[in-house]
């Protein structure tokens, strides 16, 4: 394998992009994604980009293929203070068992580390056995009696 972590570029958003579809399939819920293309760089990469991401990305043969990333941004909490808020970690299936999680996580808990912040936040489905496995390796904490919620407007 050569694989290696990146920050992610304005031109990575496409490939980003169908690798949250791919998320979305996984996780039973394609229809959720609505974000369009175009927001989702600005989003990131416009006058105030609100998120950051890590890729992996497979240099095998000279080319450049993204085969994961991790998207996050810094949040605030009232009890903990500045917090890194993992939105998304995503290796496509057939790159999956392969490590590449874990260079991702790494990194995310470098980045962490490095801007001095209190620690790193996310959510994971609780049917998602093998991720649940993976964040356990990590001695994650997980919360069982807060409840998200949302609206959509």
């Amino acid at each position: 394998m050569n694989i290696t972590i990146r920050v992610a570029r304005k031109e990575d958003c496409p490939r980003l992009m169908e690798l949250i579809r791919e998320l979305a399939e996984y996780e039973k819920a394609p229809q959720a994604v609505t974000v369009t293309l175009e927001h989702f760089e600005e989003a990131g990469f416009g006058e105030n980009p609100v998120w950051k991401a890590f890729v992996a990305v497979n240099t095998a043969d000279g080319i450049e293929t993204i085969i994961g990333f991790a998207l996050y941004y810094i949040r605030y909490s009232t009890w903990k203070g500045s917090r890194l808020y993992l939105e998304d970690i995503i290796i496509t299936e057939k790159w999956r068992s392969k490590r590449i999680g874990s260079m991702l996580f790494d990194k995310l808990i470098a980045e962490t580390q490095e801007k001095k912040l209190s620690g790193m936040t996310w959510q994971v489905l609780e049917w998602n056995k093998p991720a649940i496995r993976f964040y356990k390796r990590y001695r994650a904490h997980f919360e069982t009696d807060w409840w998200n919620a949302s609206i959509e407007l």
